[in-house]
């Protein structure tokens, strides 16, 4: 039951809460990313870095994964190819994206990339916040309390 990390733009802090819980849980946890990032040494924090290119890190991620994993991605066709594989999927802010959930969340993101390609929207997710680090810190506890195997 190892954590998968889509690591190219996964917050710091975000990082930090994954690297306590897998030393403190003792979970595989592997951060996947086109570009070298920095890890506390750990039997159980591993890094994989993968050639630039669309959706390399992505395919790494699926390639590797089983059914009842965790995938922490803001990428929601991630997360969509994720849980259609039985894994579990949360983004950093601690959303929770689901089978339920899942089309609706595309159909979002489809709409607002039709939306910005036509100069309509601007801007983009609000800054993390401390209430973001809690909500994930809170949810990845929920997770690994649920599925820890000993």
């Amino acid at each position: 039951m190892p954590i998968w990390v889509d690591a190219d733009a996964c917050p710091v802090p975000i990082r930090e809460i994954l690297c306590r819980a897998a030393t403190r849980w003792q979970i595989t946890t592997t951060f996947i990313a086109n570009h070298a990032i920095s890890l506390p040494p750990s039997p159980y924090i591993k890094r994989r870095q993968v050639p630039h290119g669309f959706d390399v890190a992505d395919n790494e991620i699926m390639d590797q994964m089983q059914p009842g994993d965790l995938v922490i991605t803001q990428d929601i066709p991630l997360a969509a190819e994720a849980i259609e594989k039985g894994a579990d999927v949360f983004n950093p802010r601690g959303q929770a994206f689901t089978k339920e959930n899942i089309r609706q969340r595309l159909a979002m993101r489809n709409f607002m990339e039709e939306m910005r390609n036509a100069g309509q929207v601007t801007g983009g997710p609000a800054p993390f916040s401390q209430t973001d680090r809690k909500e994930f810190a809170d949810k990845l506890d929920r997770w690994l309390q649920r599925n820890h195997r000993s």
